[in-house]
Parts: C-alpha cells; sequence; structure tokens
C-alpha cells in the first residue's frame, strides 16, 4: 500500500536513462522528522516500488542542522544533474534547493498548521 510522504518538506525530481538506455527516476528529498532532526533521501524509480517508504539505503544524511541537510541534499542534486548532462541531457530545469521553500512548511509543522492526511 502507498502511503503520503507527510513530512516531506522540499523534493526535486531528475529523469535520466540508465545504463540501458531505460528511463530512470531519481527523488531527492528533505523531510523533517521525529527529535529535531532534518533527513536527505535518494531513491532511484521509487515508482516501481509497492510502498513509498524509503529503503534503509535511500538514506543519505541525517542531523540536526537545516544548513547541513541543504549541502548534502545539493551536492546530491549536482551528482545527478552533471551525470544528466554528460549523457547529453537537459539538467537546466532541475532547481536547487533553497532555505527558504523549507521555512514556511517548517513553521506550519512547528505550530501545528500542517493539513490532516
Amino acid at each position: 500500500m502507498r502511503r503520503k510522504q507527510s513530512g516531506r518538506f522540499a523534493e526535486r525530481v531528475v529523469i535520466g536513462v540508465d545504463d540501458v538506455g531505460a528511463e530512470e527516476r531519481i527523488v531527492i528529498w528533505i523531510e523533517r522528522r521525529p527529535g529535531a532532526l532534518w533527513a536527505v533521501g535518494r531513491a532511484v524509480n521509487p515508482q516501481h516500488r509497492p510502498s513509498d517508504e524509503p529503503r534503509p539505503d535511500d538514506w543519505i544524511f541525517e542531523g540536526y542542522e537545516l544548513e547541513d541537510a541543504l549541502e548534502q541534499a545539493n551536492g546530491c542534486l549536482e551528482d545527478d544533474v552533471r551525470v544528466l548532462e554528460e549523457d547529453g541531457r537537459d539538467g537546466s530545469g532541475v532547481k536547487p534547493f533553497l532555505r527558504e521553500e523549507l521555512l514556511k512548511p517548517l513553521e506550519k509543522w512547528f505550530f501545528g498548521e500542517r493539513k490532516k492526511d
């Protein structure tokens, strides 16, 4: 069963091709976890999985500082976009994660104004 990822504050999708030329979808996200932790995940072709639940090896960062999460997420995103461009595809439409885009949902989350799923 699929579930909604309500803890995700920001997400980027990079669409490229794998080693055999088939379309490959890479999803990178930043989420807020219990205990005031930020987490960054990266999944390849998550649309083919039976659940939206991240796998243990999807996590690339967990820590308390937003700036560290942004650095990890943007570093991962830059690497995937570089590979995309090396394969001759256009990566210009993939925008970096920004602090400001995370502050609005953080305020809503912190003050209990999140929409109920």
